[in-house]
């Protein structure tokens, strides 16, 4: 078996650089590291018809992805984050005005990790930069379909409303902004974009939320996030409840009724618990009595988040 190209230490100290500002002996470094993987992942982590590697941050990411993807292949952990070593190169190419790099940079970062919607935004403005509307529009709207927090959401329906405003489709526009202002109302990039659509298209004020909905249909933009990622997470969560993890089952539990709201999240709880129960009495040969102290830690973790 090969050693490993670098350790997590070595992609902290080249991210430390980078978070000092100190590009001079980021990039290098990085280079280097790179290098090293890509000959390491060359022989060790070879992709074909039946196998794919990918280097997911948790069991949340893996579970999305099969779900979301349904990529029948054998899906195996790289032994390493690659895609942070990609994501860290991407930033540090951008920081030196190295757009066409940085593209390749994080196109790695997101085949490596293609459910991180950081990798995919931040790709998504490279493309814009570089002239490519098409591919930045592309992307942010794969961002829709694989949020799992509101401000990643929020952020790709701000790029189609000023993707749209520059293709003059106002009504679309409106209802990305809007879309937007309901997961994140508080964000910056959300505000701005909402400031610009009000200077430049004061009319689209006038549309009823249906309009504005029915604009998002038209241009083949969902009108909400992608619900499948709120049901992953409540799995997660319900997993994690079993395992005793109140704290994870908790964090999950709350980035789902963060995602998709409270009233849409407890729906998911309920439907999550029959389905364990059902699972297990069907293991047991016993009738359904609920889903027990699994259901109990994840409802728990809910109310504690209606009454935040």
């Amino acid at each position: 078996m090969r050693d490993l190209p670098f350790t997590l230490d070595d992609l902290a100290h080249a991210e430390n650089f980078l978070a000092q500002g100190d590009i001079d002996r980021a990039l290098p470094y990085l280079q280097d590291l790179r290098d090293a993987a890509e000959d390491y992942i060359a022989s060790a982590c070879v992709t074909t018809d039946e196998v794919q590697y990918f280097s997911f941050a948790d069991e949340f990411e893996w579970l999305a992805y099969r779900r979301v993807e349904r990529d029948p292949r054998r899906l195996v952990p790289a032994p390493l984050p690659f895609d942070r070593l990609y994501a860290a190169l991407g930033f540090a190419y951008i920081r030196q005005n190295e757009f066409t790099l940085a593209r390749d940079a994080l196109m790695q970062a997101v085949r490596w990790d293609p459910m991180n919607c950081v990798h995919r935004l931040n790709l998504a403005g490279v493309f814009r930069t570089l002239g490519n509307a098409q591919e930045w529009a592309s992307l942010s709207h794969s961002v829709i379909e694989r949020a799992s927090d509101p401000v990643s959401a929020a952020r790709a329906y701000v790029n189609l409303a000023l993707f749209f405003m520059d293709e003059e489709n106002a009504a679309a526009a409106e209802g990305c902004v809007r879309a937007a202002r309901r997961l994140a109302e508080d964000d910056a990039l959300v505000a701005q974009a909402a400031d610009r659509m009000a200077a430049e298209h004061p009319e689209a004020a006038e549309l009823t939320d249906a309009e504005a909905a029915g604009a998002l249909e038209g241009a083949g933009v969902p009108a909400e996030p992608n619900a499948e990622m709120a049901v992953c997470l409540i799995m997660c969560a319900t997993d994690a409840a079993a395992q005793g993890k109140t704290d994870e089952a908790t964090r999950f539990t709350i980035r789902a009724r963060d995602l998709v709201g409270a009233p849409a999240a407890k729906a998911l709880i309920q439907l999550v618990r029959e389905a364990d129960a059902e699972l297990r009495a069907e293991r047991e040969g016993a009738a359904p009595a609920g889903a027990a102290g699994v259901s109990a830690t994840v409802g728990a973790a809910e109310e504690g988040n209606q009454d935040a």
